[in-house]
């Protein structure tokens, strides 16, 4: 049986590299699971009826629940969230705080997307004035928490801005404030309210985990390779020493 010699660097490579491939290829996987049970949590919790936002105030996990508001919009202090794309046009995300009626809790609502065409000027909007009613649902961001990119001194609105946290906004505005964000469902007070829930779905993580797990396969199997070839070629050259010396 030939003797297997792959020789010292490569056996420390592949040491070091294939458990490292093979772990994100898992990684990949938990985090397309992940993103599975995002999506039916997200569908189970549409589906349900809205709940009050007085609610809300105290339920333990709000991420995707619906709410049914009643109030009115802060027009003074809108946000403008930047670097939104739609159908491959660039444009924002307006939002606004909301005071609900029944409770006098501040929500910050989004509502919806509008293009911008031209950087040179703001994009236009308009609020309604008196109060509206409106189905929101909580969106939380599955990855990093954002911060607001604002100055809490600055007296220029509407304001743009590449991150949002609420909470923040609440302590710029002195405000008893949501923690999250909430997401208008398509209305009257909206503009173009088609929200993704995650932006890369499950089928996305299952075939990075393919790739890792693919190029895992191949580091191993050229290691299998250098190791029989250098054993081949080192037999060979024994065989040939030998019938030399003969």
């Amino acid at each position: 049986m030939k003797r297997f010699r792959p020789g010292i660097v490569p056996t420390l490579v592949v040491a070091l590299l294939l458990p490292l491939l093979v772990s994100l290829g898992f990684w990949q996987l938990s985090r397309g699971a992940e993103k599975s049970a995002l999506l039916q949590t997200y569908a189970e919790r549409r589906a349900a009826e809205p709940m009050l936002s007085i609610e809300l105030q105290h339920t333990r996990d709000p991420a995707f629940r619906r709410v049914r508001l009643h109030g009115e919009f802060d027009a003074a202090h809108s946000l403008l969230l930047d670097n939104r794309q739609r159908d491959g046009k660039v444009g924002v995300e307006l939002l606004q705080p909301f005071q609900d009626r029944a409770t006098g809790l501040w929500l910050l609502v989004n509502r919806g997307w509008l293009p911008w065409p031209d950087r040179r000027n703001p994009p236009q909007f308009t609020t309604p004035a008196q109060a509206v009613s409106l189905d929101a649902w909580v969106y939380v961001s599955p990855g990093a928490t954002f911060q607001l990119h604002a100055d809490p001194d600055s007296t220029a609105w509407p304001q743009l801005v590449t991150a949002v946290a609420p909470g923040k906004l609440w302590r710029v505005l002195s405000r008893d404030g949501f923690a999250f964000e909430l997401r208008a469902e398509t209305g009257p007070a909206t503009y173009q309210a088609d929200w993704p829930v995650v932006t890369t779905g499950p089928e996305k993580h299952i075939a990075y985990a393919v790739q890792w797990f693919a190029m895992a396969i191949a580091l191993f199997g050229l290691y299998l390779y250098l190791g029989w070839h250098n054993a081949k070629e080192k037999h060979h050259g024994s065989g040939h020493e030998s019938t030399q010396h003969v």
